[in-house]
């Protein structure tokens, strides 16, 4: 019997319904998915083989296996992930129902437990002094094991060194920014009595900070102008380097002065919040430092000494920058979010500046009622009111 096309019998019709058929399609489907898991498998059992005890994997020294594993594991992973096998499919679905209820009583017992370990951190991060100079030391120690493995104790003279500038730096600015020269204190603002106790005080404490800095100077000089340093204290320049810029961006004196360098440099893409982005690129920075270096020596550093570095340079940096800074940007970009940025044809045809400080406007933000202030112009109004600051009418969102 033959079948011709025809109107009642198109192409692709036929006895049984379309073809292919459908359950045909699955059917090969599921063949090469098959296939395609089993080759996996294979392919996994090839790779994890060198982990075998007899394999060649463990006889290798220290930086091959974990070279290797940080270039295969992920690759297994990955290809059992998207062709997993159904048996260790169920299992692993099983495992998580179970975690799943038991997460509930194991999540309130580990933050019991946790409590206290988290008020110790919170405390040792509110002395932000000690803080830092645990920062400073363990991060100067990491440095010495990775640029000058060969020197002993450079750390510690590192560090001296870097106080004493930093201590002339402060003074120095104290100096610049001072208003009131007079070395006597009055009895109040308005008065010319003078407070003998106070004034004696005041006269003390400024010829004592003179001499001091006069001393660091002198102390400074000899150690470098003179050449009279120390014998064995003899860093590298990229020692150097690293090690004053990582100090700089965890050093009071110098995070303070951070915020007017960002501002100078006039970043559109910092919006005028730059107070607000300069503690979070520092701990960023530092973070990352910290990380590398880490990392650097993990094939050769002591286990309990990457521990304290990890744990006092990566994580509580980590979370003193999600409780504090990092929290605060956030908020901030959450609010301003809420507005659009102005495109350049906006900002001239508004003449190209801000009504709230009367300054020219390179980005701005667009409120719901169509004006354009400077984006921290408009997170400084925002804080007493809700209401735009040039026509006083409630911001309202779709």
């Amino acid at each position: 019997m033959i079948i011709r096309r025809s109107a009642k019998f198109p192409a692709r019709f036929s006895f049984g319904g379309e073809w292919p058929p459908k359950d045909l399609e699955l059917c090969l489907g599921k063949d090469r998915h098959i296939e395609r898991r089993d080759g996996v498998c294979l392919l996994s059992a090839v790779l994890l083989l060198p982990y075998c005890p007899r394999g060649p994997l463990p006889l290798l020294p220290s930086p091959a296996p974990a070279l290797y594993s940080a270039l295969v594991l992920p690759v297994v992973l990955s290809a059992n992930y998207r062709y997993p096998v159904y048996t260790l499919q169920a299992l692993v679905e099983a495992t998580a129902g179970v975690l799943s209820k038991a997460w509930k009583p194991l999540n309130r017992f580990l933050r019991r437990l946790y409590g206290p370990i988290d008020r110790a951190e919170n405390l040792f991060l509110r002395m932000k002094n000690i803080s830092v100079m645990a920062n400073q030391i363990v991060f100067l120690m990491l440095a010495d094991k990775v640029l000058v493995p060969k020197q002993r104790m450079t750390c510690l003279y590192t560090l001296m060194f870097y106080n004493v500038i930093a201590y002339c730096v402060s003074y120095i600015k104290e100096i610049i920014e001072k208003e009131d020269w007079s070395p006597y204190v009055t009895l109040t603002e308005r008065s010319q009595i003078k407070h003998l106790a106070m004034s004696a005080t005041k006269i003390v404490l400024e010829w004592t900070k003179a001499v001091t800095f006069v001393v660091t100077l002198t102390f400074m000089l000899l150690v470098f102008g003179l050449e009279q340093g120390l014998e064995h204290y003899k860093p590298s320049t990229l020692y150097t380097v690293i090690t004053w810029i990582y100090y700089s961006a965890t050093e009071k004196v110098f995070v303070d002065m951070f915020p007017a360098i960002l501002g100078y440099l006039q970043l559109e893409a910092l919006e005028n919040i730059e107070n607000l982005y300069a503690p979070v690129i520092l701990r960023y920075f530092t973070i990352g430092m910290s990380a590398l270096f880490s990392l650097i020596l993990l094939p050769t550093a002591p286990w309990r000494f990457l521990f304290v570095a990890t744990y006092l340079n990566i994580y509580l940096r980590w979370k003193e920058l999600m409780q504090n800074s990092g929290a605060a940007l956030k908020r901030e970009r959450e609010i301003l979010n809420r507005y659009r940025k102005a495109t350049v044809e906006e900002i001239d045809r508004f003449d190209d500046v801000c009504s709230v400080c009367l300054c020219a406007m390179t980005k701005a933000r667009v409120t719901p009622c169509h004006h354009l202030f400077h984006a921290d112009c408009l997170r400084q109004c925002l804080k007493t009111t809700d209401s735009c600051p040039m026509c006083k009418r409630e911001f309202k969102f779709d």
